[in-house]
């Protein structure tokens, strides 16, 4: 089984259209399970997942990264994949996953994202953002394992430490370990749907610039805007 774990925080305007993308996958639904793991909303997020979800609760650890740890630990499966809750997934995204894994002896998977929103500036930035993750992952510098389109074999994330519960730059950080347990591969065909809402609410090069700060500042972000601090 493949357990899908989606992090939530006050999503009621996208997270039914991301559970609902999931729920039609190619697979046969009682093959995956889906879990969304909730950061204290104040909306109707709760509400609006559990017709989908197999699994819905309240965080307990700190941070995006706690809300996904908390989710694989929750769950049955040996593939633990992580999306966010305003994507989009491709039917095949699950059975692409467990393709990879049966075919490939590897402990991570990962993939590119395209721009939900439409606009030239939206797809420029996202295939900038494609072609470093390509260039990293040639070149075995840098392995830009997004969280909303990843996945793991659960006893090597877990044996490697899982997520850390910083701001921002968990998804690149765990890479780093993984790769020390074994192999960490790029699907380019393993695309997801991925919302820009920040980078249009806070400004691109903004967005990008205060994201680095707080991947090369170990996860501070308390001086920046970028990161969801509210979140738990």
């Amino acid at each position: 089984m493949i357990s899908v774990v989606v992090p939530a925080y006050n999503e009621e305007q996208n997270i039914e259209r991301c559970l609902r993308s999931l729920a039609n996958q190619t697979v046969p639904r009682e093959t995956y399970e889906i879990i969304v793991v909730d950061g204290g909303s104040r909306d109707k997020t709760q509400e609006l997942a559990r017709p989908f979800a197999d699994k819905v609760f309240i965080q307990t650890s700190e941070r995006v990264g706690g809300a996904r740890n908390d989710g694989a630990m929750a769950a049955k499966g040996d593939i633990i994949a992580t999306t966010d809750a305003d994507c989009i997934l491709p039917p095949d995204w699950v059975e692409r996953i467990e393709k990879n894994f049966a075919e490939r002896d590897i402990v991570q998977l990962y993939g590119p994202v395209y721009p939900i929103e439409d606009g030239l500036r939206n797809r420029l930035s996202l295939a900038g953002a494609n072609t470093f993750s390509r260039l990293g992952y040639h070149t075995r510098t840098i392995y830009f394992t997004l969280g909303c389109n990843t996945a793991f074999d659960r006893d090597a994330f877990v044996r490697a430490g899982m997520y850390r519960c910083i701001d921002a730059g968990d998804d690149l950080e765990i890479a780093q370990r993984m790769r020390r347990i074994g192999a960490v591969y790029l699907d380019p065909g393993l695309a997801v749907g991925f919302s820009m809402r920040r980078y249009q609410q806070f400004g691109t090069l903004k967005s990008v610039y205060e994201w680095l700060y707080i991947v090369f500042r170990g996860g501070d972000a308390s001086s920046v805007t970028y990161s969801k601090r509210e979140y738990k």
